[in-house]
């Protein structure tokens, strides 16, 4: 009989890890599938997919099937060495009757049966099952989202196949509620919202990437937030009480004396919601009035006047 090169048939190199296999596996499956592909050879293709990937997503079976080397090619005649079977057995080899009568004369020499196990009589092509890919899709949400943890909606464009194997699309809505505390790069899973599955395989799952949509005032840094807060220079050098917006709505600030600008002035937990919440900071920013009339002029001369002594560029080295 003829040697069976299963990584050729599957598409991938010898080094191919798990997903790899599994990855292909599963778009080769739907793609040569009876049901999907109506090609004379889609039968036959479709069950060598499923002989190969029986043995190649094992970790046992690889090992002993790869013990065979690389001597074997296909299209060579194949006879498994004398002391295969118990190598094979040891490796974790075996197959029951109902698994090794799915599939060809080569694998049942190389793999055998379980022992004890009768003889297959027929060879009948028994139901594949698979579960259907995972999706992923981005979604942006607002900052307050995180905050809130809305219900929210989004209507995905899904890739079909029918049953004469011509591809659509079509619109899917899911519904799903934004998790409270949601942070960027985190993902939403929707159990079941994924790619249908072939026979009775369940469908996969759809992953959400979550991205902030940007904020005219807020900036978030993993579970902390941030406003830069404008103050009047007579603020920060007297101090004062102001209010101030957060996405939970408006507090009250205490701004201490002498303050200067880029100090940060800290709401410990109400940052983003989480078992640990993150913290607000309010990043103070020095707003000069504008002097447009000479009263305002006059007004900015006097406090000249007032903090001659005043060097503001001192830490530069330079006095004027």
């Amino acid at each position: 009989m003829q040697f069976k090169d299963y990584y050729e048939v599957m598409g991938v190199a010898r080094d191919a890890t798990p997903d790899q296999i599994k990855r292909a596996y599963r778009q080769l499956a739907r793609k040569h599938h009876p049901d999907v592909n109506k090609a004379k050879d889609a039968e036959v293709r479709f069950k060598e997919l499923g002989e190969a990937y029986a043995v190649l997503k094992d970790p046992e079976k690889r090992a002993a099937y790869d013990q065979l080397g690389a001597n074997w090619k296909s299209g060579q005649d194949f006879q498994p060495p004398p002391d295969w079977g118990t190598r094979s057995e040891q490796a974790g080899g075996g197959f029951s009757e109902a698994e090794a009568a799915q599939f060809s004369d080569f694998f049942e020499s190389l793999f055998g049966r379980e022992q004890g196990a009768p003889r297959a009589r027929s060879r009948r092509p028994q139901a594949f099952h698979a579960q259907g890919e995972d999706h992923h899709a981005k979604i942006q949400i607002a900052l307050e989202d995180a905050y809130e943890g809305p219900q929210r909606e989004i209507t995905l464009r899904v890739p079909q196949v029918d049953a004469q194997g011509k591809v659509s699309v079509r619109e899917h809505s899911v519904s799903f509620k934004v998790p409270r505390g949601v942070r960027a790069g985190q993902q939403i899973r929707l159990a079941g919202q994924g790619g249908a599955g072939i026979g009775e395989g369940a469908p996969g799952d759809l992953y959400l990437e979550v991205e902030f949509l940007p904020h005219a005032h807020y900036r978030v840094e993993r579970h902390d937030v941030y406003l830069d807060l404008p103050v009047a220079p007579w603020e920060a050098a007297l101090g004062a009480e102001i209010e101030v917006p957060t996405p939970t709505g408006t507090v009250a600030l205490t701004v201490p004396p002498n303050s200067k600008a880029g100090r940060k002035l800290r709401l410990k937990g109400r940052g983003l919601p989480a078992n640990t919440p993150g913290d607000f900071y309010f990043v103070l920013q020095i707003a000069l009035p504008a002097a447009t009339s000479e009263a305002e002029q006059a007004a900015y001369r006097e406090l000249a006047e007032k903090f001659k002594d005043f060097q503001p560029r001192a830490h530069l080295g330079v006095s004027k």
